[in-house]
């Protein structure tokens, strides 16, 4: 049962079962042991923790200190806090890794551990969590809180004026008044604002959402965009030049211009490419392969190196940080940057956002409408038994008049000559496809979904 935890990129599950007190000791024992043997050092090291403002998360963090002390190494506690804090707070006490206690988007019912090892990267299934299980599971079925000595050293850290300071060297002094809002979703963007943005000269916050109370009014997920609503209609209420909406642990957000409407990931990262790559010349800027062909443009355009990245943070900060890329934006609301430990932030890409909106007299819709040129589909979920089967049909299917790669799924580009292009990727966890495509025009896109739909089977509802 305490293998079902352990996902692709963290630690996951409803509490009190699977994931109860026992098995966040277990979690912390095993972790405490791959972070010491990681960092190959003679003495055991420090090991940062933080957690979210679930009602459970006292408790599991609690248990998961014990079990890291256990393990050897020192503890520092910094609180609660947004997960990107840990990132920078790794980096900031030269830490040998650090473990957010959270569940991020997901229900109050779900929680869970992200973590990462020296410099804040990412600690995947590929990386070292499949170590980490594999002790879990070996450990005795009744270990747990109390049953070895703590040896490692603990205390409490007050680190936010520091991190406050680091998020403000990506604001620029705002050259005018703007008024934005911003729902927090009760999560972490709750004590992450007020503590990072208070007192900006003309900068004016409405906050929606900001109580946190243990529970959510909506789901603190802005992907879905019923959840977005508050923040569009917030923006068209008080005639706002911007609105944001955070996820529960506040490493993104999700972003609405003057008018409301929802800013796509990639139309921002293109937007964002000016800014970055004007204090950069000529540098890498790293995209989800996902993204509307108007970033590459965009980016080549500018001078810059567009980098096509797989879809997941751990490749994205993997390519950002290979390339020394500037930054990089994926279509899940995470951007990545360089100067921030190539780890993604939800507050700095708020900071770089505004930066841009403040230096410009024209609203943000239009900065944002020259990227919405192309049609999109959206991504589509369908249900598949045999994935491999219908990708290689694709394959065979346009292997004439098409460039096909397979860096994520498959990607068949016809986009120089027949004006379009689409991917489709497998879920790791589902008997599912999923869809993205492009065209020049709509017809053109009507036309492509028109031929592969079919191919694909038939369209999951509310995925």
């Amino acid at each position: 049962m305490i293998g079902k935890i352990f996902k692709a990129y963290d630690v996951r599950a409803t509490y009190p079962n699977p994931l109860d007190e026992k098995a966040a000791w277990k979690v912390g024992y095993a972790t405490g042991q791959f972070l010491v043997r990681a960092s190959g050092q003679a003495k055991a090291g420090t090991v940062l923790v933080s957690r979210d403002m679930r009602p459970h998360s006292p408790s599991l963090c609690a248990a998961l200190v014990e079990g890291l002390r256990a393990a050897g190494p020192s503890v520092i506690d910094l609180g609660m806090c947004d997960t990107s804090f840990m990132y920078f707070a790794i980096n900031q006490q030269n830490a040998i890794g650090g473990i957010q206690t959270t569940a991020s988007h997901n229900p109050v019912n779900y929680n869970g551990f992200k973590i990462s090892g020296r410099e804040a990267r990412p600690i995947g299934a590929d990386t070292g969590l499949k170590d980490i299980q594999k002790t879990v599971e070996s450990l005795p079925e009744n270990i747990g809180p109390g049953a070895l000595a703590a040896t490692g050293k603990y205390q409490q850290m007050d680190l936010w004026e520091a991190y406050r300071e680091h998020i403000l060297k990506f604001l620029s002094p705002l050259k005018r008044p703007l008024k934005v809002v911003i729902d927090a979703s009760n999560g972490m963007a709750g004590k992450l604002v007020p503590a990072v943005f208070r007192e900006i000269p003309n900068l004016e916050i409405i906050p929606i959402n900001f109580e946190i109370t243990g529970s959510f009014v909506h789901e603190p997920n802005p992907l879905v965009a019923e959840n977005m609503k508050p923040t569009q209609d917030g923006v068209r209420q008080h005639k706002a030049d911007l609105g944001a909406c955070f996820d529960g642990d506040a490493d993104r957000c999700m972003l609405t211009d003057d008018q409301g409407q929802i800013i796509g990931c990639d139309h921002l990262t293109a937007l964002l490419c000016n800014h970055f790559l004007s204090l950069s010349p000529h540098a890498t800027v790293i995209y989800d392969l996902r993204s509307s062909k108007v970033v590459s443009e965009q980016i080549q355009a500018l001078g810059g190196t567009p980098r096509r990245s797989r879809v997941g943070h751990v490749f994205m900060k993997a390519l950002l940080r290979e390339t020394q890329g500037v930054f990089g934006g994926e279509l899940s609301g995470h951007f990545y940057f360089r100067d921030n430990f190539y780890a993604d932030s939800g507050a700095i890409a708020f900071a770089a956002v505004l930066s841009v909106l403040a230096a410009s007299r024209r609203p943000l819709s239009e900065l944002i409408e020259p990227f919405r040129k192309y049609p999109q589909s959206g991504e589509i979920n369908f249900h598949v038994e045999d994935k491999a089967a219908v990708l290689k049909a694709l394959k065979d299917r346009y292997a004439a008049g098409a460039e096909i790669d397979e860096l994520d799924g498959v990607t068949i580009d016809a986009f120089a000559k027949q004006g379009w292009w689409f991917n489709v990727r497998a879920s790791n966890t589902e008997p599912l496809l999923r869809l993205n495509a492009e065209a020049r025009d709509q017809g053109g896109l009507d036309k492509l979904l028109g031929e592969i739909k079919p191919m694909l089977g038939t369209p999951v509802e509310g995925h």
